[in-house]
């Protein structure tokens, strides 16, 4: 190792891909990242850098052509100071830009990190106080803002009658649940459970027990369950190991994966996928999309 030279390890975590076929280069992308971790490079947006891609996908909206998705897989650990070391450069409104997406996203150490870097620096021209001020006076935005299509408000026409009579809204009596254990939420499992040996496994995002109307009846029944959000949830990377235990020592029969279609999503299906490429004994996979209106958009086993 060369003097001075730094020693980066390498881990799983989530980290945009941007398919180069689908790009075409509009460089739509590159304002919705304020940490500048992409640049257009010969005609296609690029990741230049895994320590300055926070994973978190503000850029994944601002895509017109669907290029670029959220992706589990092995990279530099995100590196909040070699971000503040860019972001400054291009001044005080980029500065707000990049701790209002810290705030908006929850990663409260990231943004005490990045006002900490600011506190130490010279002549910025501007005191961290002033960040502090001008973020209190702008609009807090949902964890999936930016453009994401999974933050557009939209209001929808409900059949109620129809629901109704399929024992939902107003129908006066309760349908029984087809859950039959707890907890669901992927970090309170514990792959060892009584109730996973052997079983058929939905992993489902959480919004889709939402958007299906026959949820229990269609997909639960019968079935274990493990929820998780890949955009929202931290620490992630653990939901990879559980997986593989379930499959190795759990040795679930199948594993259905159900996501809704807006792009963050996808994170949960690239999760399964590593699960059981890792994974000793080699089970079933299957995809099912949810629409935002609760269509099924897709099934297929992968």
């Amino acid at each position: 190792m060369k003097p001075g030279q730094q020693i980066i390890n390498i881990m799983k975590r989530e980290i945009i891909k941007i398919d180069e076929e689908k790009c075409n280069g509009c460089g739509l992308c590159i304002p919705a990242c304020p940490e500048g971790a992409l640049q257009i490079i010969d005609g296609k947006a690029r990741l230049v850098s895994d320590l300055m891609c926070d994973g978190l996908g503000a850029c994944i909206g601002e895509c017109p052509e669907g290029a670029i998705e959220v992706e589990l897989r092995e990279a530099a650990p995100y590196n909040e100071a070699v971000v503040m070391q860019e972001i400054v450069k291009h001044g005080f409104n980029t500065v707000v830009a990049h701790l209002k997406h810290l705030q908006d996203h929850g990663e409260t150490a990231f943004f005490q990190e990045a006002l900490g870097f600011l506190e130490k620096q010279q002549d910025l021209g501007y005191a961290p106080d002033e960040v502090i001020r001008k973020l209190q006076d702008e609009p807090r935005a949902d964890a999936c803002s930016g453009g994401c299509p999974g933050a557009a408000a939209m209001v929808f026409d409900i059949d109620e009658e129809a629901v109704s009579r399929a024992g939902g809204i107003d129908a006066g009596t309760d349908i029984p649940s087809a859950l039959r254990q707890w907890p669901v939420q992927m970090h309170l499992v514990n792959p060892n459970a009584p109730y996973f040996k052997g079983a058929d496994l939905v992993l489902a995002a959480d919004c889709t027990a939402f958007a299906l109307g026959n949820f229990h009846s269609g997909y639960l029944k019968g079935k274990s369950l493990a929820i998780a959000c890949p955009k929202l949830d931290s620490g992630t990377d653990v939901y990879v190991q559980k997986l593989i235990s379930l499959i190795d020592d759990a040795r679930i029969n199948t594993l259905h994966v159900l996501v809704m279609e807006v792009p963050c999503c996808s994170g949960l299906v690239q999760m399964a996928r590593m699960a059981a490429e890792n994974a000793v004994r080699k089970i079933p996979l299957k995809k099912t999309v949810v629409g935002i209106r609760g269509n099924i958009l897709s099934g297929e086993w992968i």
